[in-house]
């Protein structure tokens, strides 16, 4: 899932620079850096421009798949250039040597270095990722979606050779602004299983969330909810088709939050002819988030009693959101943050600012989070007939496995479903890689994508079903 974010995978960076040349021609223009966090090196680029003598800047996350990301702030005097990126509590200050912007990038009271210079970033290739000319049909599609304005939607119809009429799978990403590759840390996970998928003759649909690259629509004010009916729209089109794929064979992969989605969809479309659930969600949102944040926390060497505590607070804020009040909920999670404040140790407090805090609070009860918090994917679960297949890494700190696996299994059983098969993948994390702990800070430095296993795992499932 966009990990979930909440779970929602990726770290979140917002810096903006711009630069004191003598002539426009020599500020504007792209330049790069690397923000080095913990054990991780994240690309940076900015592309700088100037119009009627102002400056304004657009950054790009290449190892995140966030491009194009605006800035709203910068002033630039005596060759010291601050910038400020309000929504995400992001202050960048740095000298221009007309060279070089060194500068000092915070967030919410984390500090670190970031030297920027002239140019744009190149991508180094994962081993896994495919080269062109590919052995199928690759076809960019559009569609719209009707409940939400009839805005279009982008993505790719990979199509596998002689095979007439295949079975077809839409891809469903995870949490988080993500195009049509899922793109994080480097990693094109839907662009590897779409194209594994292809080559063992089942055709694929992949897309861009809504908001992001091709696609129109406002992904800020979207929630689950409205990400499922993307879906709805995805099958639409593939029913029209029946050209190029089996229409009474459109399937589902959904990865973390993609794996909440996918059911929602089969709970009600009786059409959908499989399920495949990568790192999806068997237990609350609620769960999800405070059980992800205690193993992220173990990983990170966290003494128990912090972890206790924060666990506390986050339980009392979780259920403020449960029954979500507008204003008045939001001065009881302030307070329950000045309360936490006021009982933690100096380095906390020197994070919990009265910015960081409310840049909390906003994230908190935005559309996304809030009905993240409150969902329960058992309603849905209970009532999904098709075969599904669900898989979770052993290494999984977002969605831990074991408890997932089983809150899936549950649901399924309810819905007295007769094709299910659940397995749990030794050493796979989050994204389905080979791992050593499954921490968030290992997924940039593995340059697997997706386990072969996992690939293989999915493509038999789906063959041995819909593709004699």
């Amino acid at each position: 899932m966009r990990t979930i974010k909440k779970l929602r995978i990726g770290l979140s960076i917002a810096i903006f620079s711009t630069v004191f040349c003598l002539s426009a021609q020599e500020i504007t223009g792209s330049w790069k850096g690397v923000l080095k966090v913990q054990t991780q090196e994240i690309p940076i680029v900015f592309h700088v421009s100037k119009v009627d003598g102002a400056y304004s800047t657009t950054m790009d996350s290449p190892a995140q798949g966030a491009m194009g990301l605006p800035t709203d702030k910068t002033i630039f005097e005596d060759n010291v250039l601050e910038i400020v990126m309000s929504s995400l509590g992001v202050v960048y200050k740095g000298d221009f040597d007309g060279t070089l912007i060194k500068g000092i990038f915070t967030q919410r009271g984390m500090a670190f270095s970031l030297d920027l210079e002239k140019g744009e970033h190149e991508q180094k290739m994962k081993p896994q990722e495919p080269k062109e000319p590919y052995p199928y049909v690759s076809e960019e599609v559009y569609f719209e979606n009707s409940k939400a304005g009839n805005i279009k939607l982008a993505g790719t119809l990979t199509l596998p050779e002689g095979i007439l009429n295949p079975p077809v799978a839409i891809l469903i990403t995870g949490s988080g602004p993500q195009n049509r590759n899922e793109e994080i840390l480097g990693h094109k996970p839907f662009l590897v299983l779409s194209d594994h998928l292809t080559r063992n003759g089942i055709a694929v649909l992949r897309y861009d969330d809504r908001g992001v690259a091709k696609s129109e629509g406002n992904y800020k004010t979207a929630t689950t909810y409205d990400f499922a009916d993307d879906v709805e729209a995805a099958f639409d089109y593939l029913k029209t088709r029946n050209d190029v794929v089996d229409t009474n064979k459109i399937g589902l992969i959904g990865h973390s939050e993609g794996g909440m989605i996918a059911p929602i969809v089969a709970s009600t479309n009786k059409e959908i002819a499989f399920c495949v659930l990568m790192a999806g969600p068997g237990i609350t949102g609620k769960e999800i988030l405070l059980t992800q944040t205690r193993k992220a926390s173990e990983l990170a060497g966290t003494p128990d009693e912090a972890i206790a505590i924060n666990e506390k607070y986050s339980n009392k804020i979780y259920d403020i959101c449960m029954d979500y009040n507008g204003e008045v909920s939001k001065n009881e999670i302030k307070a329950v943050f000045e309360d936490m404040k006021n009982s933690s140790s100096e380095a906390v407090k020197a994070q919990l600012t009265d910015e960081a805090i409310q840049q909390q609070i906003n994230a908190l009860t935005s559309p996304w989070m809030l009905s993240f918090i409150k969902f329960d994917p058992q309603p849905y679960l209970s009532k999904v007939q098709c075969p599904v297949l669900a898989i979770n890494g052993e290494k999984d700190s977002q969605v831990l496995s074991a408890l997932n696996l089983e809150g899936i299994d549950n649901g399924l059983q309810e819905a007295k479903n007769k094709d299910v098969t659940t397995m749990e993948l030794k050493d796979l994390n989050h994204l389905f890689q080979t791992s050593k702990t499954g921490s968030f800070s290992e997924y940039a430095g593995i340059e697997e994508t997706i386990s072969p296993i996992a690939l293989n795992i999915i493509s038999d499932w789906i063959n041995k079903r819909f593709n004699n």
